[in-house]
């Protein structure tokens, strides 16, 4: 059964479960029999009957006041906005082949990137009383500092796991060798020094937090309204620089590209090698097929002398047929000397080789580009996807004689993908953050910790995967173009989220009570800013510290509001 019809059927049973509860003794509930031999009972009948009615959002979408049928919304209303920031993350990067990284990547993409969290936001206090939209508006304080918190601590934390290598004397990693395992002080990550400008910027951008909390901190009666306005405008005033700082520095965007590069020469080498017959890849319990590697490295290896100098390698590229894009062969040999050449000899040795190939055998796994042991299909898969992905994520500098096909279809589906992520974003906001809201009614769990904890998982998961598998490669640059992501995305957190937060907050007049909220925010955003501004290497141990503060930072709002009184 296609997926999309699955999500349909879940979503149309997520409204006869939610309406579709039995009729308890004291009359509650929606399904049973009458008097009249009625059995559906819609919910204006159960109010006329004396039941208590939920809101449906527009009217028509389903509600309910039980706990787990409110735990089942927020499910589905939390898959569809991650479905929607997938659509808007694909439309961003077809959208960056038409207009070039340069204004797209520094402009564009950060803003569709934060566009889920910042509806949420909006949408968290902009219906309904006053009263109601201060009661609300603790959603979207939630989900803004449970974003910013998860990417620097959770996310932070579990790519300094994945790509961990071993460290030099002088604690400099050693890109892709592993074996010191889980040692704490022996096995990190180092970055390059752009990632911790993109650290130090993050670190700035906590300034509208400040400047909002002046009242609060020298415990002035009034100002209120005024530090909003001042904190508003200092936030849009980051946001515009941030943009314009990605525009002439487009060296964020530039990496993703040379990626995607590598990822297209890594599937059209595993498609060409299982297509002329070095056997399959993979055995038949999925394990890759150490014997075909071996014989792919000699049938690559022409001279026979045991390892695959350029020329042979450039040879062998030449031969491999990369359908409708005009790769570079000399760039192509450039990356896969990079990343197979570990003992940094210029020359390909055979256990580099069989190791570059299992690794890159297990990423073509992680991608999810196709399941079970078929290998011809599974590469094939892999390939096609590899191919789309290089085709439309192209620098619009022609130095390397690589061009976009069929532009005008990659214009439309970009729009079309960023017209359906948008539309989903602003359809399913509302809903989610009333559902979230009406969970915490039934569970009397406050709303700010549902949000804080759930509501990130839905419109970062997205980001989150694809930082991991950046990660997992166990390289420097793709760990720095990783960390650099992560950093920009709380920058963004930072800016155009508060931002959104606090035209809200100012032109509903509510009232700006946030104070353990923005303190955990100011702390793990200074802890981890100065600790990453400052130094490149990162040994196994600082992951601890930061899956640590994740729920130090959940406690401390606790003790904070509900015994202290910050509230």
């Amino acid at each position: 059964m296609p997926p999309r019809l699955l999500l349909f059927l879940a979503v149309a049973g997520a409204a006869a479960v939610v309406h579709g509860r039995l009729l308890t003794p004291d009359g509650g509930g929606l399904l049973a029999e009458t008097t009249d031999g009625t059995v559906l009972r819609l919910p204006s009948e159960v109010a006329a009957g004396g039941g208590e009615e939920c809101e449906m959002t527009y009217g028509f979408l389903p509600c309910t006041e039980t706990v787990g049928g409110n735990l089942f919304l927020v499910l589905a209303y939390g898959f569809l906005m991650f479905k929607s920031a997938t659509y808007l993350s694909a439309g961003s990067e077809l959208l960056l082949a038409i207009l070039g990284p340069g204004i797209v990547g520094g402009l564009f993409l950060p803003i569709l990137g934060a566009l889920p969290d910042a509806m949420l936001i909006l949408v968290s206090g902009l219906a309904g009383t006053k009263e109601v939209a201060q009661s609300q508006v603790l959603i979207g304080m939630g989900l803004l500092a449970g974003s910013t918190v998860m990417l620097l601590t959770l996310l932070w934390g579990s790519c300094v796991v994945v790509a961990k290598c071993d460290l030099t004397e002088n604690s400099t990693a050693i890109d892709s060798r592993d074996t010191k395992r889980f040692s704490l002080f022996g096995s990190g990550v180092s970055t390059d020094l752009q990632t911790s400008y993109a650290a130090r910027i993050m670190a700035i951008s906590v300034l509208p937090f400040i400047i909002v909390q002046i009242p609060q901190i020298f415990h002035l009666h009034s100002g209120h309204r005024l530090t909003v306005m001042l904190g508003l405008i200092s936030a849009a005033l980051l946001l515009l620089a941030y943009c314009l700082y990605q525009i002439f520095q487009p060296w964020i965007q530039r990496r993703r590209l040379e990626y995607t590069r590598l990822k297209h020469v890594m599937s059209g080498l595993l498609r060409h090698a299982q297509k002329h017959s070095f056997d399959r890849l993979f055995n038949d319990d999925g394990t890759p097929n150490a014997p075909v590697i071996e014989k792919l490295f000699h049938k690559i290896d022409q001279d026979n002398d045991g390892r695959i100098e350029r020329g042979e390698l450039q040879a062998f590229i030449i031969g491999v047929n990369f359908e409708d894009v005009d790769l570079d062969s000399n760039l192509a040999v450039d990356q896969v000397m990079a990343d197979f050449d570990t003992s940094q000899n210029s020359v390909i040795e055979k256990g580099e080789f069989v190791n570059g190939i299992l690794r890159w055998l297990e990423e073509a796994k992680r991608s999810g580009a196709a399941s079970g042991t078929d290998s011809k299909k599974f590469l094939n898969d892999f390939h096609e996807r590899a191919r789309d992905e290089h085709s439309v994520l192209l620098d619009k500098d022609d130095d390397d004689g690589e061009a976009i096909e069929n532009p005008t279809w990659t214009c439309v589906k970009a729009v079309l993908l960023l017209l359906l992520g948008t539309g989903m974003a602003a359809a399913f906001a509302d809903p989610l953050v009333d559902t979230v809201h009406n969970f915490s009614n039934a569970t009397n769990i406050p709303s700010f910790f549902i949000s804080f904890i759930a509501m990130p998982l839905a419109t970062n998961s997205s980001e989150a995967v694809s930082a991991i598998i950046f990660a997992s490669r166990k390289k420097q640059r793709t760990l720095s173009l990783t960390f650099s992501e992560i950093y920009g995305g709380v920058t963004m957190n930072n800016t155009l989220c508060l931002a959104v937060f606090l035209a809200l907050v100012y032109a509903r007049g509510l009232t700006w009570d946030f104070s353990s909220e923005v303190l955990v925010i100011f702390l793990v955003c200074m802890i981890m800013g100065l600790f990453t501004s400052f130094r490149t290497k990162f040994p196994l141990w600082t992951c601890l510290v930061a899956f640590l503060m994740y729920p130090l930072s959940l406690i401390v709002v606790y003790v904070l509001d509900f015994k202290f009184g910050w509230t």
